[in-house]
């Protein structure tokens, strides 16, 4: 799956999830999710449970920082990373 494709679901996602749709369409790739504190713990693991099951991508314990979930662009491009590299064991 491409970029363009991974960034509109994560975003759609993220909006109706936590957002109420966004109404002010104030969500962007670049929203500081942290700071804004759309992306709390409880959000975090239901963002990552999405990841999982709609996109097939398992984000690595290693990979659950900061940097990989400030905003849309970062999750999209962790997202977009772990789908190149191959599952251990496959």
């Amino acid at each position: 799956m491409a970029l363009d494709e991974i960034t509109p679901r994560i975003t759609t996602f993220i909006s109706e999830s936590f957002l109420d749709g966004d109404p002010k369409g104030e969500l962007t790739e670049s929203t500081p999710l942290l700071e804004w504190e759309v992306l709390n713990s409880m959000n975090s693991a239901l963002l990552l449970n999405f990841l999982r099951e709609e996109l097939r991508v398992d984000v690595p314990l290693s990979s659950i920082n900061a940097a990989n979930f400030r905003d849309i662009a970062a999750i999209s491009n962790l997202v977009s990373g772990l789908m190149a590299v191959p599952a251990e064991g496959a």
